[in-house]
């Protein structure tokens, strides 16, 4: 078995394997660029072992910097192969972008066992058949590679490519692929590039400090070292580790099946402060986002990279042939902030429809599927924010109020373009703030399952299950109603357009029902009621303002050739579209 490792200042490199009585050494022998290699025979999967180098200190001993397995962040890495996983044939196809709804997930926190203890894969797949069964078709993991403890977010990683320990390991992580894959659902990995550690990080001054650079060959030195999140950028100047990552997001890809990677603040990869002053640029930071993008476009051209770069740079999502960074699609910082905003203000007044339309027509790099939208995330819901229930009802999260314009959200963020995400438990109307270590309340799907049903029902609407709402997967939109005195917003969606794609969404942001609202319509004949969110069968609470199908008018309305009246209840969503 061969061992390789990169320790361009180390005198001498050798691999230990601890389990040996007197604990040998292999002695490593020296290549160009600083590579140490040997084939260590009688080594076998399963064994574990670390490097110790030369220094001119004295020896140290360090991690293997691309095992995929080790006991611990502070323990020993085993030898792994990944071709002896037997992966099951399923006939596995990744659902088609235009499809998919993404359900953001905590491994340690999304089902762990009741005993006590960090959730495992294993205990999330036992979940994935209640995602399939709500209508997710795309998990994103928070990250997964060790990180320093059993509980943490993940976005401290100081073995990159090792799976958390913790969470199973690399096998538990290719079994919960693959279980995802057999109900037809992708997995989308959260990879963190702006920074690593900083805590039991093993790559740090690996083969010791170098002027100016404590950190040694990994790290750029200080100032441009430091982030917000530790002052362990990755020197991106090195090629060696500008490889390094790229071929970490190839083993994410390939080895492990994945069908995308969510890029943690690509921001702060791409320039020094996290913005879009040129100033802070660090052109190497954007060239290493251009060339892992650019492997995944020729190697796998089908799987998905997101940044969450969250600056509203187009750039981001540009091709890399005309100087963007490639990603096929961004998180949308402003959806998420200003539409939270909308749904929290206690008086109605203050709601602004203007604002509500610009979300929904938003677009990056003119593409309507460029960007990410939601109203919850691990982000948004946590560091001094909150879930959007208890944002809208700080007392009472379960309230009226709250289930009320929540579900408004929801259902503004399955209608309008882009790709829509979920966060853990939103759909059970989950109030507690994320916490890597507080667990959902599972007990929150028998208290509000009328809510899950309105979520499942949006999915399936989203996902164009029945073949009556083409038109939510298309890129075409149009608000062509917008009442910022009454607070009301209704817009067009489509694909192709004509019966079965034409799309029209009609949203309520205020406490009045109606009992025929009118708006304009692109086609005349009868549009059918598709979903109406004021269905007590979603929550007793709800009114059930009547809301039937609705035969065209010949007056003109917004602009159309056509209207309709159409009964509306209060913070309600109500979505129409035409058999024929």
């Amino acid at each position: 078995m061969t061992f390789r490792v990169w320790a361009p200042n180390a005198a001498g490199a050798s691999v230990v394997r601890p389990a040996e009585p007197v604990e040998p050494t292999a002695p490593l022998g020296a290549e160009p660029g600083g590579w140490w290699s040997a084939d260590v025979d009688g080594a076998a999967v399963g064994d574990q072992y670390h490097y110790v180098l030369t220094l001119a200190g004295g020896p140290v001993r360090r991690l293997d910097p691309q095992a995929p397995h080790v006991v611990n962040s502070v323990g020993e890495a085993i030898v792994y192969d990944h071709a002896a996983f037997a992966w099951p044939d399923v006939g596995y196809v990744m659902p088609g972008w235009t499809e998919l709804v993404v359900y953001e997930m905590h491994v340690g926190s999304f089902n762990p066992p009741p005993t006590g203890g960090v959730g495992t894969f294993a205990g999330a797949e036992a979940k994935l058949p209640y995602l399939h069964d709500l209508g997710i078709n795309a998990v994103e993991l928070m990250p997964v590679g060790e990180f320093a403890g059993d509980s943490s977010w993940g976005y401290n990683p100081g073995l990159p490519f090792a799976v958390e320990s913790a969470y199973g390991g690399p096998d538990a992580l290719k079994a919960f692929v693959a279980a995802a894959h057999a109900l037809g659902m992708a997995v989308v990995l959260d990879v963190v590039y702006n920074h690593l550690g900083p805590s039991d990080n093993d790559l740090w001054a690996f083969d010791g400090s170098l002027d100016g650079a404590p950190g040694g060959i990994y790290f750029y030195g200080p100032p441009r070292g430091r982030t917000p999140f530790g002052d362990t950028r990755p020197d991106y100047g090195r090629s060696e580790v500008r490889d390094y990552l790229r071929e970490n997001a190839q083993a994410w890809l390939e080895h492990f099946r994945l069908d995308g990677l969510r890029f943690d603040a690509t921001g702060y990869v791409r320039n020094i402060d996290g913005g879009n002053d040129s100033a802070g640029d660090i052109p190497d930071g954007w060239r290493l986002l251009q060339e892992i993008n650019d492997d995944v476009d020729a190697r796998q051209p089908w799987k998905l990279t997101v940044a969450e770069d969250m600056q509203g740079n187009d750039w981001v999502t540009r091709p890399t042939g005309g100087g963007g960074a490639g990603f096929d699609a961004q998180w949308d910082p402003d959806f998420v902030r200003l539409l939270r905003e909308v749904l929290a203000r206690p008086d109605d007044r203050a709601r602004s429809m203007d604002v509500v339309a610009g979300l929904i027509l938003r677009r990056y790099s003119d593409r309507a599927f460029a960007r990410v939208v939601y109203t919850e995330s691990h982000d948004a819901d946590a560091n001094g924010g909150t879930r959007v229930p208890k944002q809208i009802d700080s007392d009472h999260p379960d309230s009226y109020w709250a289930k009320k314009r929540s579900t408004l959200g929801a259902a503004i963020v399955l209608t309008a373009p882009g790709i829509p995400m979920l966060f853990q438990g939103q759909e059970f109307l989950e109030s507690w703030w994320f916490s890597d270590d507080h667990p959902l309340d599972w007990s929150k799907t028998e208290t509000h399952p009328g809510i899950l049903a309105l979520y499942r029902d949006l999915i399936r609407l989203r996902r164009d299950w029945f073949d009556t709402t083409r038109g939510l997967r298309g890129a075409g939109v149009d608000v062509h109603h917008v009442n910022d005195a009454d607070k009301v917003v209704a817009f067009h969606r489509w694909d192709a357009g004509g019966p079965r794609d034409d799309v029209v969404v009609l949203a309520n942001f205020a406490d009045r029902a109606y009992d025929g609202y009118v708006i304009g319509v692109p086609r005349p004949g009868t549009w059918r009621v598709r979903f109406n969110s004021d269905w007590p069968g979603y929550d007793a609470t709800f009114g059930g303002q009547a809301s039937f199908d609705a035969q065209t008018r010949h007056g003109a309305a917004d602009g159309l050739p056509w209207s309709i009246g159409v009964g509306l209840g209060p913070y309600a969503a109500v979505i129409l579209s035409q058999d024929d």
